[in-house]
């Protein structure tokens, strides 16, 4: 039986997000650009409304675009109720390297955006998909395996805003009713668009020198493991996050979600499958190091595999392959 102490809006909510009208915040980003063209060939061109506060790449540009900064809460309004959204993919964020050289602007944008977009969601009834990341965990947190349920303490500001919007989204939720779901990305690999000043950008900027140059100087150390992922799987799984019936969520927020784990050395390795003569030398960046040594090296997504079928399609070779054979038909 429904809850009647809720009202009509938290009510519908509650239910699976119909996804008919959908608004995508940093949609001009790694993430973004791709998340718009799969939402876009998944439910219709015209109903995927992408939004950044920078003019797109090709791909958000070629459907409903309008400029929006996230930190306006007036604006974040008047996009979802104008474009009749039931759903928010909210991608808009400052990532970890990025924020560790301006903490006020991560916390502006991080906090401040999430917050404007579940308010709209409140009071339109939108549902919400918010990523978290990895570096939600910190130096305490058990590193191999990473448990989906454990103690978060980051020491980074990007770390600290994932915590707080995780539980601010569990809050919106349980207080409101707001359907708001999302994952713990690891690195993301893409051959699509430039990483954005995230640690784990030496895990995309190695192929992209690969093809072109033959080498690379990587800014970690040689056996810095972490948990990666190809961008494709990553879109995928959050779309059937969002599809999922919410009866079978225990989490419904925060999944730890992996592929493979990687240190620069194993992915050199696999580079050299297609390109021999690739060498690789290290200049460790302290700041990026510290980073990555405070992450896991190893995250347990069982509740994600459980609750809404999670598996990847793409291992560390057929990842390299792919990669490798897409950069290489650009030239």
């Amino acid at each position: 039986m429904p809850d009647s102490s809720l009202s009509p809006v938290q009510r519908n909510a509650r239910e699976s997000p119909q996804m008919n009208r959908i608004v995508v915040t940093g949609a001009a980003g790694q993430v973004g650009s791709e998340m718009v063209e799969a939402l876009r060939g998944r439910y219709g061109h015209d109903v995927v409304l992408a939004t950044d506060i920078r003019e797109p790449g090709d791909g958000a540009a070629a459907g409903p675009f309008r400029l929006l900064d996230v930190t306006n809460p007036h604006a974040v309004a008047e996009v979802v109720r104008s474009h009749a959204a039931d759903c928010v993919y909210h991608l808009a964020a400052i990532l970890s390297a990025r924020g560790e050289s301006a903490p006020q602007q991560a916390w502006a944008v991080n906090m401040g955006g999430l917050y404007n977009v579940l308010e709209v969601a409140r009071r339109e009834g939108c549902a919400v998909f918010t990523p978290s990341s990895i570096a939600a965990f910190g130096p305490s947190t058990p590193p191999d395996p990473t448990p989906q349920d454990t103690i978060q303490r980051p020491n980074t500001v990007y770390g600290v805003t994932m915590v707080a919007g995780e539980l601010l989204r569990d809050y919106y939720h349980e207080r409101f009713g707001v359907d708001a779901r999302g994952v713990r990305y690891p690195g993301l690999i893409s051959y699509v668009t430039p990483p954005g000043g995230g640690t784990t950008d030496f895990a995309v900027e190695i192929f992209y020198e690969a093809v072109a140059h033959g080498r690379y100087t990587c800014f970690l150390g040689p056996e810095t493991q972490l948990d990666m992922m190809y961008m494709p799987d990553a879109i995928r799984g959050s779309i059937e996050l969002m599809e999922v019936d919410p009866e079978r969520l225990v989490h419904r927020n925060a999944f730890n979600m992996t592929a493979m784990q990687v240190t620069p050395e194993s992915l050199a390795a696999a580079i050299r499958e297609h390109i021999p003569d690739f060498t690789m030398e290290y200049d460790v960046d302290p700041v990026r190091q510290a980073i990555a040594d405070s992450w896991p090296r190893r995250i347990d997504d069982t509740a994600a595999r459980a609750e809404w079928n999670w598996k990847p399609e793409y291992d560390l070779a057929a990842m390299t392959a792919d990669m490798i054979a897409h950069l290489q038909a650009r030239d």
